[in-house]
């Protein structure tokens, strides 16, 4: 599954861009890249939590949720950003990339109150 996604607002540190290419990385189930449609160059990793987490629920605002227009949980994809480094892959488990599935309209959004790490550790 390859898509186009539209982010609401620049996700951090990736001003000006909105448009982004979310494409599976072959092989690694649960595993995306996404490429700023306008600079290729410029890309991020991001992980399927359901592929890597066993107790991962967060729960969206009902401004968040308007923001990207769900009317259902199963309208959402679910997605954290990964961060590669020497010492093993951690993942963002508290600004999620909140994704509706049925326009491409995303969101990079913080989980308010909720006990969630900025790095957690993969095993």
């Amino acid at each position: 599954m390859s898509a186009v996604l539209s982010f609401v607002a620049p996700p951090p540190g990736l001003a000006p861009h909105v448009d982004f290419a979310l494409t599976p990385v072959d092989g690694s189930d649960g595993l995306f890249t996404l490429r700023a449609v306008d600079d290729a160059e410029l890309r991020l990793y991001l992980v399927d939590p359901s592929t890597v987490l066993t107790d991962y629920a967060p729960m969206l605002t009902d401004e968040q949720t308007d923001e990207l227009a769900l009317s259902a949980p199963e309208d959402a994809m679910l997605l954290v950003v990964a961060h590669p480094a020497a010492d093993g892959v951690s993942v963002n488990l508290l600004a999620p990339v909140v994704v509706n599935r049925g326009t491409g309209v995303a969101s990079q959004v913080i989980l308010e109150g909720q006990d969630y790490p900025l790095r957690a550790a993969l095993s």
